[in-house]
């Protein structure tokens, strides 16, 4: 089935992305290549770590490529990131981004409730 909608959430290990339209929805889980510690956390090896984080927002921007609209989502600072990242090398996936928002760390249930909110109170699902 072909979804429209997409809400991602992400932090510095996993990425929660649920396609759906007003019906139905489907989930997929993906989670970081990084076998490094926290961002925040000296290390050494940052270079490997940014290599690790681009395999990863590679693998949540090829799941976002059909969505025409995109919720982005999470706890902390991944998901900005994640939006930079996009603008600069996947433009197409970037401008469907329609909003990103603050979220903690929601069920499935709940992440869906609250993108399909946001986008009937934006407008509507498409």
């Amino acid at each position: 089935m072909t979804f429209n909608n997409a809400v991602v959430w992400l932090d510095h290990t996993k990425a929660q992305i649920i396609h759906f339209d007003k019906d139905a929805s489907e989930s997929e889980a993906l989670k970081t290549h990084s076998t490094h510690p926290h961002p925040k956390q000296n290390h050494a090896d940052t270079h490997a770590n940014e290599d690790d984080n681009t395999a990863f927002y590679n693998d949540i921007a090829g799941a976002l490529s059909n969505a025409q609209q995109i919720l982005v989502v999470g706890p902390a600072q991944e998901k900005t990131a994640f939006v930079k990242y996009l603008s600069a090398k996947v433009p197409a996936v970037a401008d469907n981004i329609k909003a990103v928002e603050t979220v903690d760390h929601p069920s499935d249930g709940q992440l869906l409730t609250y993108a399909r909110r946001h986008f009937t109170s934006a407008g509507g699902l498409k």
